[in-house]
Formats: structure tokens, sequence, C-alpha cells
């Protein structure tokens, strides 16, 4: 009895933009979005275009995973600050509601935040955002999504582009830093205990 092999043809998750700005989608309505959608990840632009994401595909999600354990740890090690994973949302000043893939506030920061603001997607820009490219990711999107992190107070940003094997580092004021295969990465001087190791994430 023979048996045929059937090829695996992967699944790539696809993203959906739908523009807004005519709707009247404030941020009680889009908080009931996110929560009667949760298997969606949910973003919305300044620009008022809301960006639908489905799940990740499972080696990023693995990878994901990887990075947020990392600097969950590295967070509690250090103590001036705490970590927020993708499925959290931040309203940043120019009103764009943004889920890093990982994310780190200073700890007085944190703490001058009332409780429901605490609750809902947190007013305030991380001091540090993580990005992790994946296959289905455009490499322009995720570097002008960077640019706008910065320009809205972030202080360090870590785009991983697990493609190419390159880490862009952005920061205010300077021009994106591009590391090869790094297996460390460094957040001095703007987080100045940071050492991140990228094994098996990049």
């Amino acid at each position: 009895m023979s048996t045929t092999a059937t090829a695996f043809e992967p699944v790539v998750p696809l993203g959906l933009t739908l523009r807004v700005a005519s709707l009247p989608l404030g941020d009680r309505q889009f908080a009931e979005l996110c929560r009667d959608n949760p298997d969606l990840r949910l973003e919305l632009t300044a620009d008022r275009e809301l960006i639908i994401m489905s799940p990740t595909g499972s080696k990023t999600g693995w990878r994901n995973s990887k990075l947020n354990q990392r600097l969950a740890n590295w967070a509690e090690r250090d103590g001036t600050g705490i970590t927020f994973d993708s499925s959290t949302g931040f309203t940043f000043p120019n009103g764009a509601k943004r889920s890093p893939d990982a994310s780190w506030v200073r700890l007085e920061r944190w703490q001058a935040l009332s409780p429901a603001e605490q609750e809902a997607f947190a007013p305030l820009s991380p001091d540090l955002v993580i990005e992790l490219r994946s296959p289905q990711d455009e490499l322009g999107s995720l570097r002008a999504k960077m640019t706008e992190y910065v320009a809205n107070g972030v202080r360090l940003g870590m785009l991983i582009d697990t493609l190419e094997g390159k880490v862009h580092v952005y920061r205010p004021g300077a021009e994106p830093e591009t590391v090869e295969r790094p297996r460390r990465l460094r957040g001095d001087p703007e987080v100045p205990s940071l050492e991140l190791d990228l094994v098996d994430i990049l």
C-alpha cells in the first residue's frame, strides 16, 4: 500500500486597514471593539485608520514570548520600571493607540497614572518599545511606526528584523542605528542597565 505525501503550505496572517475618520470611534468605542474581538490585535493610527491583525504565526509567537520573558526578567531584577506584552495598548500624544510587541515604562511614570488610566489604554508613550518583524510585516511600515514612537516621546526603540538578521535602534534626535546580528543588545544611555539576550530570537 502506497501513501502520497502532501506538502504543507504555511498560512501567512494578513492585516487589514480601514479608514474610520467618519465613524464615531472614540476611546470607549475602540475599547469595546477590542473587547468584543479578543482574537484580533487592533491599533488606531493618528490618522484614524483602524489596523486589524490576525494572530501571529507560531514561530513569531514563540520568539515574541521569549523576548517578553527576557525583558520582564530584566525589569524585575532592575526594579525601576515595569514591562508590557503585545496585547497592551497605549494612547500616544498624537492620539494613536498602539500595541508594541514589548515595552517598558519607568515606575514613577506608571505610578503617576490614575487607576482608571492604568486599566484603560494608558495615556503615555513607553520609555522603551520593541517591535519584532514577522514574515508578513513590511519593513517600511515598521520603520515608520518606530519613527512615530520616538516622535511621541519614546526614549529608545528597537526594531528586531528576524528576516534580515538586523536590529534597527531608534533614539530621539538621531538617525537610526543598524546592528548586524547582535547576540546581545544594550539600552544605554536611555535605559542604562538593560542588556537584552537575542539568542534564539534573532
